[in-house]
């Protein structure tokens, strides 16, 4: 019954298995990625913070703009 339902008889189909190891190695891949762009993304939001170290300056009063 469950292997009708199922819709074959037999041993596993290896385009099936194929199509699965393929699958594996693309959410790896994709992990792999995921983990890059974090590190990444975790470098520039350093970078940014100590860039925002500059904006921090108490000015008493703002200055005129040239035109």
């Amino acid at each position: 019954m469950a292997k009708a339902l199922l819709g074959y008889v037999g041993g596993s189909d290896p385009r099936v298995l194929s199509e699965m190891r393929r699958l594996q190695q693309r959410v790896q891949d994709l992990e792999s990625e995921l983990i890059r762009m974090q590190a990444e993304n975790d470098m520039l939001s350093a970078a940014a913070r100590r860039d925002d170290s500059v904006l921090d300056i108490d000015v008493p009063q703002a200055e005129p703009a040239l035109t």
